[in-house]
């Protein structure tokens, strides 16, 4: 069963950020928590591509943005989010490195304590187990869940791996609840009461949890492995009843299930029921597997017919089992010739199809073989699964290389037309701005304002007249010099004294309408300084364009001629590194193949062996072997009894 406690790096590192806590809380029955608020949009973009799980486009979103100093006031925040997801690629060194800087620099008493929990992770994971208590020891409070209960199995799991399974089930005892972790949490606590001596309290405890119902396929499988547990310390303590007892409540088709079928088997025979030992081996040949017990179970059978003393019946099954070691044998050799070929990693690759790199992804379907089950109990593994995520990282990778080596010919082409345009709008922004200059503007400005300030001055409005009015002033003037000379001449004075009553409403007006017409030239005034400063500043940007731009080109050219050497050295080397990956994981399919290979060959001699004994037995007269028997037992299961190993947080 896969690690329960591992629940993947978008979970973990929910912990870190703080982020999206009250599904989690409500999912493990704890209270909720208000969310973190997103104060910088640009972490917030990183956050959003984060819980996509998309997380390289995060990565590379977070370097970017933390280049230009976009983050705060999450820079911390942000620094444990890359090195988490630093951590999923592997990259152990560059994530300590990241934890190591945010604790020496004095973060944040909950950033820093995450830090020092990952760190601490980390150096578990290289097998730095003194150094990973040691960081462990510096967290001073209480994580968030649910790291604070993959802390304490982390734990657990550095004092089992010192040894003190008495420590560690101390440890254990704290985790109470309903949640995954602590499942996974009484399940090693259970073994590390059995290894720590308390026999009794171990097996009470696994046998709670073997009896526990259960919501959902993973809750069942851990169940069926603590009852598996159970019936292998039974049947090792030559307690054969509760053997049975135990292994009855595991699933029928759970993964579990042939392990118990078998062992449910060996505890019958114990308790000298051949004829109750057929049926569940019988069962388990059925199924046509190419696990180790499926394999063992084809020799079980006829010793179960021999020891009824169907001897008949044995000779059949032996027989037949001979017969499937021997295509077993040429299946397994045909599967070697094809992994070696490399269509193992481009059947996983293609039947499982890679959305992005680093933690998240899980592989579905088993590789497209003619015997694909060889090698289902691998791919199950860590270092398996370890080993192939390296080789899709490599492969993902090396397309991001080689895409962004395609489009090296589109940036210079854009990088020629962003210089063509630049030229073209410079060419039209010059031919403007010398029809119409910013002196003439400040002229025009300077006009105004001593108009303005002549009309602040004078009273009369004068100043302020329109067109038409100014054509009046200038109407009566002249008429007004006209009639100046004495004369007494009736219809003169009559003329002059119209005039003059002229005049008079005509200047009238202009003083009504001064104090409006100097607020509205005030207010004009005002937005023509306004519009001669803003072109002032496009007149300063166009000039500092005009400088800088061609320098702005010039530095792209120069970064993208940089890429291009880079991109050159890499790609070769990264595809390197993925043929060096892909031969890693090939050569531990071969090896594992290899191993079941060396098992048939020891389950076709046992059968070849008690075949050998048939006929002695038929050749003698059906005398009894020396051990009283009329076959010999297969080596089994049955003598490698114990509990299994406790998962790993």
């Amino acid at each position: 069963m896969a690690p329960v406690a591992l629940r993947g790096l978008a979970v973990l590192t929910m912990g870190m950020l703080g982020l999206s806590w009250p599904l989690l809380a409500h999912a493990a029955g704890q209270e909720a928590k208000p969310p973190r608020l997103v104060q910088a949009p640009h972490y917030g973009d990183v956050v959003f591509h984060f819980f996509q799980e998309d997380y390289f486009t995060a990565t590379t979103t977070l370097m970017a943005s933390q280049h230009f100093q976009r983050i705060a006031p999450h820079d911390d925040e942000a620094e444990v989010l890359r090195g988490g997801m630093l951590l999923s690629y592997g990259l152990h060194r560059d994530a300590g490195d990241i934890f190591t800087r945010l604790i020496e620099r004095g973060a944040s008493p909950a950033v820093r304590d995450r830090a020092w929990f990952y760190l601490a992770r980390i150096r578990y994971q290289v097998g730095e187990l003194a150094l990973a208590q040691e960081a462990l020891s510096q967290i001073q409070g209480t994580l968030q869940a649910p790291l604070d209960e993959d802390r304490s199995l982390l734990q657990a799991q550095l004092l089992m791996a010192r040894a003190d399974y008495k420590g560690a089930a101390q440890v254990l005892q704290t985790m109470t609840g309903k949640t995954p972790a602590a499942r996974v949490a009484r399940f090693n606590l259970g073994v590390a009461q059995i290894k720590a001596g308390d026999t009794a309290t171990g097996t009470a405890t696994l046998d709670a949890l073997g009896q526990e119902p259960v919501d959902n396929d993973e809750q069942r499988a851990l169940r069926d492995r603590a009852n598996v547990a159970l019936g292998f310390a039974a049947l090792a303590a030559q307690q054969a009843p509760a053997a049975r007892q135990y292994l009855e409540r595991v699933t029928l088709h759970g993964p579990e299930s042939n392990k118990a079928l078998l062992a449910y088997g060996w505890a019958a025979l114990d308790q000298h029921a051949p004829q109750s030992a057929l049926v569940p081996w019988l069962a388990l040949t059925a199924r046509d597997g190419q696990d180790s017990a499926s394999l063992e179970a084809r020799i079980a059978v006829p010793y179960a017919y021999a020891q009824l003393g169907a001897s008949g019946q044995a000779l059949q099954h032996y027989t037949a089992a001979i017969d499937s070691f021997e295509r077993e044998r040429l299946s397994l050799n045909q599967s070697i010739e094809l992994i070696r070929s490399g269509q193992l990693v481009d059947s996983l690759l293609t039947r499982n199809p890679q959305g992005h790199m680093g933690e998240g992804w899980q592989m579905d379907d088993l590789p497209d073989l003619p015997h694909p089950a060889h090698l289902s109990s691998l791919l199950a593994t860590h270092p398996f699964q370890e080993a192939f995520k390296n080789l899709r990282d490599l492969r993902h990778l090396a397309q991001h290389l080689q895409a962004w080596r395609d489009k090296i010919d589109i940036f210079k082409d854009m990088l020629a037309t962003r210089r063509q345009a630049f030229a073209d709008r410079l060419a039209q922004v010059n031919a403007r701005t010398s029809a119409q200059s910013i002196q003439a503007l400040q002229q025009r400005v300077d006009a105004a304002s001593a108009q303005v300030a002549q009309g602040e001055v004078d009273q009369d409005g004068v100043v302020f007249a329109d067109v038409r009015q100014q054509a009046l002033l200038d109407r009566v003037a002249r008429v007004q010099a006209i009639t100046q000379a004495p004369d007494d001449d009736p219809d003169i004075v009559q003329a002059r004294e119209r005039i003059r009553l002229a005049a008079g409403v005509l200047n009238w007006q202009l003083a009504q309408e001064q104090p409006v017409r100097l607020w509205e030239a005030q207010k004009a005034l005002r937005a023509m300084n306004e519009g001669l400063a803003e072109a002032q500043r496009r007149d300063a940007a166009i000039a500092l364009a005009m400088r800088e731009e061609p320098q702005r080109f010039d530095q792209f050219d120069d970064r993208i001629q940089a890429l291009v050497p880079l991109l050159d050295v890499m790609i070769p080397k990264v595809a390197a590194l993925s043929a060096e990956q892909q031969t890693v994981v090939q050569d531990m399919a071969v090896a594992e193949l290899t191993r079941q290979k060396e098992n048939l060959d020891a389950y076709t001699v046992q059968a070849r062996f008690a075949v050998a004994q048939l006929y002695d037995r038929a050749t003698e007269g059906g005398k009894p072997t020396s051990d009283g028997q009329t076959g010999t037992q297969a080596g089994s299961s049955k003598d490698q009894k114990g509990a299994a190993d406790a998962p790993k947080p």
